[in-house]
């Protein structure tokens, strides 16, 4: 059996039981620390990979190719630990657009991937269930063509944009989802214990992902608790790293002192981390 057979293996394995952290680097080095720590699984994130080239979180903020090649050095920089793609909404316009983007995803060695129901249009920022179906069938589709074992997450995204009833709509579009043949379900932005648990009771067996990206009082235990199996974080570890950058670099512009390098990391865990030696 292949290493990334046996990835994939582990990933499908992990969403059987249980309730897991995946949390999301946003470059090779936070990948290899996160994978030091011994979580189960990575994922990518859309949004982290946008700050990181001075750009928003949306969908054509970067070119499908620069995308997978993010993807690829994610994957390879979490070595045996299986990585979820972060696929936004198929960087594509066409369900056969959208067919070729998966193909090539799962190229990079990814254990799975999630596609989302947004549009990125201020106007109409949900694409038609009975449209969104048709784009989820198309990640399907590649993903049986290629014969590897890699988990499709589906996406509601009725939180996200300011939909008049989220959670109703969410569930429709879950159960929806499921039927088109998607093996992990995700509505980012549940954050109440009660519209996670209708989730989570509406589409059951299916395992749900929830996303916990603020500190919403919720622990991995409670949210084990309410029967969720997945937990991602989302850009929210970027932007920790990124608020502790722009505050450092806040008190040297505003008071000229450097009193917040007392909190970086040791330059020698960092180089062992990575396997280096010497001083810069």
């Amino acid at each position: 059996m292949s290493a990334m057979t046996q990835s994939r293996r582990v990933f499908r394995a992990l969403h059987a039981s249980g309730c897991f952290v995946m949390p999301n680097p946003w470059d090779a080095g936070s990948t290899r620390y996160l994978c030091s720590l011994g979580f189960p699984a990575m994922a990518t994130t859309s949004a982290g990979l946008s700050f990181s080239h001075a750009l928003p979180d949306l969908a054509d903020a970067l070119p499908r190719d620069a995308v997978i090649d993010h993807i690829r050095q994610i994957v390879t920089a979490a070595g045996s630990t299986p990585v979820n793609a972060d696929f936004q909404s198929g960087y594509a316009d066409t369900p056969e657009g959208v067919e070729e983007s998966v193909r090539r995803c799962i190229e990079t060695g990814v254990a799975g991937l999630s596609i989302e129901d947004a549009t990125g249009r201020p106007n109409a920022p949900l694409f038609e269930v009975d449209v969104a179906l048709e784009r989820l069938r198309a990640a399907r589709r590649a993903i049986d063509a290629s014969g590897c074992d890699v988990l499709l997450t589906a996406r509601a995204e009725c939180f996200l944009v300011g939909h008049s009833d989220p959670l109703n709509e969410s569930i429709r579009r879950l159960q929806a989802f499921a039927e088109a043949g998607a093996d992990v379900l995700y509505a980012p932005g549940l954050d109440r214990r009660e519209d996670i648990t209708a989730v989570v009771s509406a589409v059951h067996p299916k395992p749900i992902n929830v996303l916990v990206s603020s500190n919403a009082g919720l622990s991995v235990s409670e949210l084990a608790d309410l029967g969720v199996r997945r937990i991602s974080v989302g850009s929210a570890m970027a932007r920790v790293a990124w608020g502790a950058f722009m505050a450092s670099a806040r008190a040297i512009s505003e008071s000229g002192r450097f009193d917040s390098f007392s909190a970086a990391a040791p330059f020698a865990e960092l180089n062992a981390l990575f396997g280096r030696a010497g001083d810069a």
